[in-house]
């Protein structure tokens, strides 16, 4: 049911600078392989192989790196080295990649109104690679966890989990009621970006993986931006969510918040041991 990915992938990575002065932040690894592509292999273990990205200026390395490079391919081809190249050929053999730009940095809900010409009028999947999961067993994906919930609710699914109060003013916050005979889905009645710690209603943040219902995408034309100047995706799904069309998944696995340097460190460390490296 659900047949295309979206990957907001446009932002500048200023966290990371200079590291991100010429790489995108998409492109920075954990151990050997980029962000995104670990994002890529979930929608691929949900059943979804068609990637629609949405990037800026000075990313043409994600094109790059999705796509068969003809001269190392030869140049490795037969020696000991051939198998790095596996997993990539692999995805690029069974996916398939359109691009847009996002001509300026005005939030979240502008990169996927920018990604509507990818998409089209279908339901599709979100995944920010800032957020990388893992789960208990590689092929029971946070997608794919939340593609089956999509089956049964037919509305907007969001991922959320439980974070410390200190820090509900650097996520989008939810309000809801848990759905009869279930401890981890919420029926959302609204939704707050970044709320202030004291008034924050709840502690249940959502992360960046969404299943969207197609309507998202008038709804965000008509959402004005905040005080920053950026259209903020919360504001879109509260309207859906006013509406009892937003489901809140608490789901299973271990998420990494690679935008920050904790994160990113943690995530390091946490395959590094996974692959038996430490």
């Amino acid at each position: 049911m659900i047949k295309k990915c979206l990957f907001p992938a446009a932002g500048y990575g200023t966290r990371f600078l200079p590291a991100t002065k010429a790489v995108p932040k998409e492109m920075l690894p954990i151990l050997n392989k980029p962000l995104l592509q670990y994002g890529v292999e979930e929608a691929l273990k949900a059943g979804i192989n068609n990637m629609a990205i949405v990037t800026g200026r000075g990313k043409r390395a994600i094109e790059d790196h999705f796509d068969n490079a003809i001269e190392l391919e030869s140049q490795i081809k037969g020696t000991e080295k051939e198998h790095h190249l596996h997993e990539i050929m692999n995805i690029i053999n069974n996916s398939t990649f359109t691009y847009v730009r996002q001509q300026k940095m005005l939030g979240l809900g502008h990169a996927i109104l920018s990604g509507k010409p990818l998409i089209g009028n279908e339901p599709f999947a979100v995944l920010l690679a800032d957020d990388l999961c893992s789960c208990d067993t590689e092929e029971n994906s946070v997608l794919k966890q939340m593609i089956e919930i999509f089956k049964k609710y037919n509305c907007s699914i969001i991922a959320i989990e439980d974070v410390p109060k200190s820090e509900t003013d650097k996520y989008g916050i939810i309000m809801g009621d848990l759905i009869e005979n279930t401890d981890n889905l919420y029926r959302v009645t609204n939704m707050l970006e970044k709320p202030d710690i004291n008034n924050s209603p709840s502690t249940m943040a959502v992360i960046g993986r969404y299943i969207l219902t197609p309507d998202i995408f008038s709804i965000l034309k008509d959402t004005k931006p905040d005080k920053t100047g950026e259209i903020q995706l919360t504001d879109a799904l509260a309207i859906q969510a006013k509406k009892g069309q937003v489901i809140a998944y608490k789901f299973k696995g271990k998420r990494f918040d690679c935008g920050h340097f904790k994160g990113y460190l943690e995530a390091t460390n946490y395959y590094a041991k996974k692959m038996g490296f430490i």
